[in-house]
């Protein structure tokens, strides 16, 4: 008589497709990610009127791009952070220049400058996309 044939298993390959229930939670990841970014987007507006919140969304954005995020999220972080160092530089040349109108003016633009970028930095995350654009972001 012959044996049964007794079926043979094998473990799932590490290059495979996620399982349908790994899906949703990095899909849920992402989504708590943007939702990070987002809130860096508006701790930056509330800096305009209490700096000490542009300064905790900086050590925020440097810390979230430092995780596993896709590229598109991590392009918001890195522009986040250029964000924040590039409009201290702003404020602190306004604020030297401030004993002249001149000073005045470039806080004004800086102020302008920073709302442009937030909304659209914003606009560009609920699409899901990368931010685009070069310094001023006026770009695309």
């Amino acid at each position: 008589m012959s044996e049964p044939i007794s079926e043979q298993t094998t473990p799932p390959s590490q290059n495979s497709t996620p399982s349908v229930a790994e899906k949703p939670q990095a899909n849920n990841l992402v989504e708590a990610n943007v939702s990070s970014a987002k809130i860096n987007y508006i701790l930056y507006l509330v800096g305009l009127v209490i700096g000490l919140t542009a300064l905790v969304g900086v050590i925020f954005a440097y810390v979230k791009r430092s995780e596993e995020n896709p590229d598109w999220l991590n392009a918001h972080y890195s522009f986040q952070i250029r964000t924040f160092w590039y409009g201290l530089a702003y404020l602190i040349v306004g604020s030297l220049l401030s004993v002249i109108i001149v000073g005045w003016l470039v806080i004004l633009f800086w102020i302008i400058w920073l709302v442009v970028r937030c909304v659209k930095g914003m606009s560009a995350l609920d699409a899901q996309r990368p931010i685009e654009g070069g310094f001023f972001s006026f770009g695309n």
